[in-house]
C-alpha cells in the first residue's frame, strides 16, 4: 500500500503535554479522559526517554533505549499508553536525534568515549574533531567544566582522584570522570613497596594486583583505532576492573594502600608542586580539563547550539541509529507510538538521509515495505513532523520524508492576520521616539549574528576554517587565500544567510540551495565592498560542489577554482554539509535569542520563525498559505503555542491589539515613562532599566496581566514572573548583561523597577492609569483570541492544542509557559461546557450569553475549543481531504473578518472570524455581535448558496440570502449571539 500522501496513522489534531518528574506519565495518564472527551485525537508529549537526573523537559536524553525512571519508568509508560489506547487516542511522542545530555555522567556511552578516547566503540556515534588546529587536542576531547582556569581549579585541590569498584576516578563538583585505565599504573605502582611491606613480597595476593598492573600497562593506547585492538581494549580492561576489586574484596589492605596514594596524589592547597604528579596523570587523559569560557574558541565536539552539555550524534551512521533508534521502533511495533515529532533536524548532518531511515525503520516495525518515490514524493508510513523553522517565503524540501513542519510558520501566518498593517509606519516611529532606537531590523539581525559567531560559536567557526583552508591549500590556484580571509568571508556570509540553513547532500545541491547562497554572498558583499571579491568566489565555488570533471555553469563565476581531484570535490561537500549544521544555530541564537530581545518594535512579531520587518498579513496572503499548504503539506501540524514560543497565544493576541490602538498606546507608553522616571535606578548616569527595555515591560505587562486582578497592585507571583521574564529578556539581549557575563548591577536595578512600578506608592500610582488601556487590550485580545481559535481548528493540517491552551494562556517565555496546568478545573468546566450543548435551544442561547459575559473565566474560549476539536473528530475527511475554499467577505463596518469554507463533496463546514475590531468595541468593551456588523456580509459560491448552516456554538440554523446570482450570509448573523462562527453545511 503505497503512503506517499498519507501515512498509516495520522492525527486530525493533537494535545501537548510536558511530562517531566512533577509531571509524570501517570500524571499524564490521568488526563487521557479529559482528552478524550475535549475531542483531541491524539496525546502528543514531549520526550520521557532516559534524560539526565533532573531534567524538566526531556531534551537531554542520555539513553534512547529507556523510559525515564523519574518519570515513572516502562510500567507508567505501559498504563499511558494503554488509557490513550482505551479512549481512541493516538500517540505521537517528540524525539531527540541531533544530541545527548553529556553532563552529569548519566551517558554510558559519552562515559566511554572520555575512557577511551577515539578507541572507544562509542567515538563513532558523537560528531567529535579528532584531529582539531590545536595540536595539544589531537586525539583528546576538549571538556570545558571548570569554573576557573585549569591550574587555579587543580592547585585548589577542587580536583579529586578516587578509587571505587576497581577503577580510578577523577571528581570535580557533581562531575565524576574516569580515568584512563592505561595510565592508572601511574597510581597503582605506588602502593607496591606499601604492599610488599604488609603482604610480603610472595603473597599471592601482590602477585595478583602485580599481574593486574602489567595487564593494565599493556593495553592498547587510547590512540589505536585498529578494531582488533579496540576490543582487546575493551575486554581486557574490563577483566582488569573486576580482577582488582575482587582482591580489594578480599584483601582490604590493597584498597588502603590505593587510598593513601591516592590521597598523596590530590596533592595539598598552598603546595604547588604536591598537585604535580596528579596533572601529569589528568594531561595522559583521553580529554583536556578547561575552563568552561574555553568552549568558545576551542571545542571540538559539536554542540546543541552553544551548550556545552548536549553533544551532537553522528545519527545518520547505520550504527548510530540502529543503536539509538532500538526503544522507539518497539513502541512503534507495538502499537504504542503512531507519529513522531523530530527536534531540531536543522542540526543533522544529512536531514533528508535521517528522514528516510525513519521511515524505514517504521516500515520495517510494521512489517511493510516502502514504495518508490513518486512524482518526487518519497513514500512515508509514519507521520512525522519535524522541528523545521522557515524563513520568509521559504518552502520545506519536497523530497524530506515527512508531512510538514511542527507548525511556526502557520503560527506567523495566522498571527498577521489580527496585526493592522496600515499602522506598521506609525508604530515604528513611536518606538524611535519613546526609546531612541533606530536601526532597521536587518542591522539589528546581522549585529546580533555577527556577536554570535565572535563568542558563543567561534569555535565552530574555527573548525570551518580550518576546512576550508585545507580546500584552498589542495590547490596552486587558491593557496594565496590566507586563513583569516577565510575566517572573515565564512563569518560574513554565515551572517547575512537569510535562512536556518540550505540542504546540499549527497546527491548535490538544488536551485533554491543555490539562490539562497547567492542571496547572502551578495548581502554580505554589500556590507564588505572592500572585502576581496575572489573571496566570495571560492567560497561559492566550494558551497556548491561539483564533480571533478564538471565545468562550470552557464554564467557562472565559478570557473576560477575548480576541484583538482575527486578527493578534493568530496571534501567540499562535507565542508558545505558541516556548513550547514553551523548556519543553523548561529541563525537561531542571533535571531530567536538576540535580535527579537533588542528589537521591540511589537513583541507579539518576534516569534519562533516570525519576521519583525514583515508587519502583518493580508487576508489574501493568509489564503494564499492555506492553499499552498493544502497542494503540499495537507498534514502539517498547526500551532500557535508550543514549548519554545516567546509568548503564550492569548499573550500575543492581545499585544496584536496594539497595532490597533497605536496613536492611544505611543500616549499611553509616554505618559508611563514620565510616570514611573524616578522608578529607574542611575548606573554610571545612565538610568537602568533603559527605554528599549522598559518599553518591552510595558508590552509584556499589558499582555500577561492576569484576568482576575484587581486593585491598585499587581499580583505577587505576577511580579515575580515579570521579573524573571525581564531578567531573561536582558540577558538574552546581551547589551546590558547576559548570561555568560551576568552585570549585578543592572540585573537588581531592573528588578527593582519592576517591583516599584507595580506594587507599594509606585503601583498605587502606576496601575490605575495602567489598567484602562489594558483592559481594552484585554477585550480585543479576547475578540483576536476566539478568532484565531476557530481559524486554526477549520484550516488545512493538523491543530495542536499546547497543554492549557483550552483556557486563556496568558504565559511568558519559558520557562512561564511550563507551569502546572489544573486539569481538575478544565474537567469541570468541560462539564459546563457539555451540558451546554446538549442543551435546547432558549436554554442553550443563555448559557453562551452568560459564558460570553463572563469570558474572563475561560469557559467561552473552551467552549469554542471542544465544539472545532469535536467537528474535527466526527468529520475527519472534511479536514484530511477536503476543498480549502477562501470566502470574500464585504465588510460595511470600522472592522474586519476572515471567512472559509471546508468542502468534502456535499458536505463541509464554514469559518467566519472577525480581526481588527478595535473600532468596534464600545466603551463596555463589550464584544460586536448581531447589529454591530450592519450590513457586512460573506459572499457563498454557487455550491453553498442554497445550503442551510448549523452554528456549532449555539445551534442555531441560519439561511443564506439570495438575490438573482448572488447569496450571502449577514457577519451580523453569524455573530448574532458568540463573535465567531462555526458553521456545519447541513
Amino acid at each position: 500500500m503505497s503512503h506517499h500522501d498519507r501515512p498509516r496513522y495520522v492525527p486530525v489534531s493533537t494535545y501537548r503535554l510536558q511530562v517531566h518528574a512533577a509531571f509524570p506519565l501517570a500524571a499524564a495518564r490521568d488526563v487521557v479522559p479529559y482528552l478524550a472527551r475535549l475531542g483531541v485525537a491524539a496525546v502528543y508529549t514531549s520526550p520521557y526517554f532516559a534524560a539526565s537526573p533532573g531534567s524538566t523537559h526531556g531534551y537531554d536524553v542520555c539513553n534512547h533505549n529507556e523510559i525515564n525512571l523519574e518519570y515513572g519508568g516502562p510500567a507508567a509508560h505501559e498504563a499511558f499508553v494503554a488509557a490513550a489506547h482505551a479512549h481512541g487516542l493516538l500517540h505521537l511522542v517528540d524525539f531527540v536525534p541531533n544530541h545527548m545530555g553529556i553532563g552529569t555522567g548519566a551517558n554510558a556511552w559519552w562515559n566511554d568515549v572520555l575512557e577511551n578516547g577515539p578507541s572507544s566503540p562509542s567515538a563513532r556515534f558523537f560528531d567529535v574533531d579528532w584531529t582539531p588546529v590545536k595540536e595539544e587536542l589531537h586525539a583528546k576531547l576538549l571538556l570545558p567544566i571548570l569554573g576557573d582556569q585549569y591550574g587555579h581549579v587543580l592547585e585548589r585541590g577542587e580536583l579529586r582522584l578516587i578509587f571505587r569498584d576497581g577503577a580510578l576516578g577523577l571528581r570535580y563538583f557533581e562531575h565524576h570522570l574516569p580515568i584512563n585505565p592505561r595510565q592508572a599504573p601511574r597510581v597503582y605502582r605506588e602502593a607496591v613497596d606499601r604492599l610488599t611491606e604488609a603482604l610480603g613480597a610472595d603473597s599471592p595476593q601482590l602477585q595478583e594486583y602485580l599481574s593486574i598492573i602489567s595487564q593494565l600497562e599493556n593495553l592498547p593506547p587510547y590512540t589505536d583505532s585498529n578494531p582488533e585492538r579496540m576490543a582487546i581494549r575493551q575486554r581486557e580492561k574490563e577483566v582488569a576492573r573486576g580482577r582488582l576489586a575482587r582482591l580489594v574484596a578480599e584483601s582490604p589492605v590493597v584498597g588502603e594502600a590505593i587510598e593513601a596514594v591516592v590521597s598523596v596524589f590530590n596533592g595539598e592547597p598552598g603546595k604547588a608542586e604536591s598537585f604535580d604528579e596528579l596533572h601529569v596523570l589528568l594531561e595522559m587523559q583521553p580529554y583536556r580539563l578547561a575552563y568552561w569560557r574555553t568552549a568558545f574558541h576551542e571545542i571540538n565536539y559539536r554542540r546543541f547550539f552553544d551548550i556545552n552539555t548536549l553533544a551532537g550524534l553522528r545519527v545518520e551512521d547505520p550504527t548510530v541509529f540502529a543503536h539509538t533508534h532500538q526503544l522507539l521502533k518497539a513502541l512503534l511495533a507495538g502499537g504504542k507510538v503512531h507519529a513522531v515529532r523530530i527536534d531540531h533536524p536543522d542540526g543533522l548532518f544529512d536531514p533528508a538521509r535521517y528522514f528516510s531511515m525513519l521511515q524505514d525503520l517504521a516500515a520495517e516495525a510494521w512489517s511493510i515495505t516502502r514504495e518508490p518515490e513518486c512524482g518526487g514524493r518519497p513514500d512515508r508510513p509514519l507521520y512525522i513532523v519535524a522541528e523545521k523553522i522557515l524563513s520568509g517565503r521559504e518552502a520545506l524540501p519536497r523530497r524530506s520524508a515527512v508531512h510538514g513542519t511542527t507548525g511556526y510558520n502557520y503560527l506567523n501566518d495566522l498571527n498577521g492576520l489580527y496585526i493592522d498593517t496600515s499602522q506598521a509606519r506609525q508604530l515604528r516611529r513611536a518606538y524611535a521616539k519613546l526609546t531612541g532606537r533606530l536601526e532597521p531590523f536587518d542591522d539589528v539581525l546581522y549585529t546580533s549574528k555577527r556577536l554570535i559567531i565572535e563568542t558563543a560559536m567561534a569555535s565552530e567557526l574555527t573548525v570551518l576554517t580550518h576546512m576550508l583552508d585545507r580546500i584552498a591549500q589542495s590547490s596552486r590556484k587558491s593557496r594565496d587565500f590566507t586563513r583569516d580571509s577565510l575566517r572573515e568571508v565564512i563569518a560574513e556570509v554565515v551572517a547575512c544567510f537569510p535562512v536556518y540553513r540550505t540542504y546540499v547532500d549527497e546527491d548535490g545541491w538544488i536551485p533554491e540551495d543555490r539562490a539562497v547562497l547567492e542571496r547572502a554572498i551578495a548581502r554580505a558583499r554589500r556590507r564588505n565592498p572592500a572585502m576581496e571579491a575572489s573571496l566570495f568566489d571560492i567560497f561559492r565555488e566550494v558551497m556548491l560542489p561539483r564533480d571533478v570533471d564538471t565545468g562550470p555553469l552557464p554564467n557562472d563565476r565559478r570557473g576560477g577554482y575548480p576541484p583538482p581531484s575527486r578527493e578534493d570535490s568530496r571534501e567540499r561537500l562535507r565542508f558545505a554539509m558541516k556548513f550547514q549544521q553551523y548556519t543553523g544555530p548561529v541563525h537561531a541564537k542571533g535571531l530567536e535569542d538576540t535580535a527579537f530581545y533588542r528589537f521591540n518594535v511589537l513583541l507579539s512579531i518576534n516569534e519562533v520563525g516570525g519576521d519583525p520587518g514583515r508587519f502583518g498579513r493580508s487576508v489574501a496572503e493568509f489564503h494564499d498559505a492555506s492553499l499552498h499548504r493544502l497542494r503540499h503539506w495537507p498534514l502539517e501540524m498547526l500551532t500557535t503555542a508550543t514549548h519554545d514560543t516567546k509568548l503564550g497565544e492569548d499573550v500575543r493576541a492581545r499585544i496584536n491589539a496594539i497595532s490597533e490602538l497605536s496613536g492611544e498606546w505611543t500616549r499611553e507608553v509616554g505618559r508611563w515613562m514620565r510616570l514611573n522616571r524616578a522608578r529607574r535606578t542611575l548606573i554610571d548616569s545612565e538610568p537602568a532599566p533603559d527605554r528599549n527595555d522598559e518599553y518591552r515591560f510595558y508590552q509584556a505587562l499589558v499582555g500577561c496581566w492576569p484576568l482576575e486582578a484587581d486593585g491598585h497592585d499587581a499580583p505577587a507571583d505576577l511580579v515575580e514572573r515579570l521579573q524573571e521574564y525581564m531578567l531573561k529578556a536582558v540577558r538574552e539581549a546581551k547589551i546590558h548583561t547576559s548570561w555568560l557575563t551576568q552585570n549585578q548591577q543592572y540585573e537588581e536595578a531592573l528588578k527593582a523597577f519592576v517591583e516599584r512600578v507595580l506594587t507599594g506608592d509606585g503601583g498605587r500610582r502606576f496601575v490605575p492609569a495602567m489598567r484602562a488601556l489594558q483592559d481594552r487590550v484585554a477585550a480585543i485580545g479576547m475578540l483576536n483570541s476566539l478568532s484565531q481559535v476557530a481559524v486554526k481548528l477549520g484550516s488545512p493540517g493538523v491543530p495542536d492544542v499546547y497543554q492549557g491552551a483550552d483556557l486563556w494562556d496568558l504565559s511568558l517565555v519559558d520557562p512561564d509557559n511550563r507551569r502546572p496546568i489544573d486539569f481538575a478545573r478544565r474537567q469541570s468546566l468541560l462539564d459546563e461546557v457539555d451540558r451546554l450543548l446538549s442543551a435546547p435551544g432558549a436554554e442553550r442561547l443563555a448559557a453562551v450569553a452568560e459564558m460570553l459575559a463572563n469570558w474572563r473565566d475561560g469557559r467561552i474560549k473552551l467552549l469554542l475549543t471542544a465544539a472545532g476539536l469535536r467537528l474535527r473528530r466526527e468529520k475527519p475527511a472534511w479536514f484530511l481531504d477536503g476543498e480549502y475554499l477562501p470566502l470574500e467577505t464585504d465588510i460595511t463596518v470600522p472592522g474586519n473578518a476572515i471567512a472559509f469554507a471546508r468542502l468534502h463533496g456535499e458536505d463541509g463546514m464554514l469559518v467566519v472570524a472577525p480581526r481588527l475590531c478595535a473600532r468596534l468595541l464600545g466603551g463596555d468593551l463589550r464584544p460586536p455581535l448581531g447589529e454591530s456588523w450592519k450590513t457586512s456580509r460573506v459572499l457563498l459560491p454557487p455550491p453553498l448558496a442554497g445550503r442551510t448552516f448549523r452554528h456549532e456554538i449555539t445551534g442555531a440554523e441560519i439561511r443564506p440570502t439570495i438575490t438573482g446570482e448572488q447569496a450571502w450570509l449577514f457577519v451580523g448573523e453569524v455573530f448574532e449571539h458568540v463573535p465567531v462562527g462555526i458553521l456545519r453545511v447541513c
